[in-house]
Formats: structure tokens, sequence, C-alpha cells
């Protein structure tokens, strides 16, 4: 099982799935360094959360389009 993500982890990452859904791909490295030019934040583990729930999230939407 895995961890569950708090709400304001969603919320970040809806806005910015709104504006720049396009640009982030299924892989978490390249939704990590995306995602150092879009937002500004101290925490390098709140970043990382995020990547990887933007990751999660195109998986899922590439996995939805498959069937």
């Amino acid at each position: 099982m895995g961890r569950i993500k708090t709400l304001q982890i969603k919320r970040v990452t809806a806005r910015i799935m709104e504006s720049h859904r396009d640009k982030f791909t299924e892989d978490f490295e390249k939704n990590r360094e995306i995602l150092n030019g879009l937002i500004i934040t101290q925490s390098k583990k709140l970043k990382n959360i995020i990547a990887g729930y933007i990751t999660r999230l195109k998986k899922k939407s590439s996995d939805n389009l498959i069937l």
C-alpha cells in the first residue's frame, strides 16, 4: 500500500496540472526537473512528493486511454 497524499499536495498538483499538463511525462526525473522551474519551495521532499504524484496521475491517465 502506498502513502496517502495530503489535501495540500492534491490541491497544489491540481493547480499545476491545470495550466501545465502537457509539459509533464510519465518519467519522475523529468517531472522533477520541470517542477523546479515552475514552483519555488524550500523543501526538496515536498517537490519530490508533488513530482511523484504528477507522475502517478500521468501514468494513470495513459492507462485509461489504452483500455
